[in-house]
């Protein structure tokens, strides 16, 4: 059976997905953010090693809602560069939805 293929048509993707958000515990990392953008972001959202966001297993812990439901983000006008570079439809994206079962989107052009 063929995956079906969702458009991005919706008014957002991401808040019926989540799928990125809970991928993998050591995804929600901080790469180019400098001291001030980090310091907007709640303590209770920070990994113990001040790397990354803290996850309950693989899903970050400023995520709420059902994956592939609804969900929506904690943190979402401080969140860090990883997190903003994730587009609908791009490679990270398309993992993260098939880990958990998600069809593809079809990204409009």
């Amino acid at each position: 059976m063929e995956t079906p293929i969702v458009s991005t048509n919706e008014a957002s993707p991401c808040q019926a997905c989540g799928a990125c958000c809970s991928y993998s515990a050591n995804w929600p990392r901080f790469t180019v953010e400098d001291d001030a953008a980090l310091d907007l972001i709640p303590e209770k959202f920070v990994n113990e090693n001040l790397s990354g966001m803290r996850c309950d297993g693989d899903r970050c812990s400023a995520l709420s809602g059902r994956i592939g439901v609804m969900t929506a983000c904690a943190v979402y006008t401080v969140r860090p560069e990883v997190c903003r570079t994730c587009m609908p439809g791009d490679v990270e994206c398309e993992m993260a939805r098939s880990r958990h079962g998600l069809p593809a989107l079809r990204r409009n052009r």
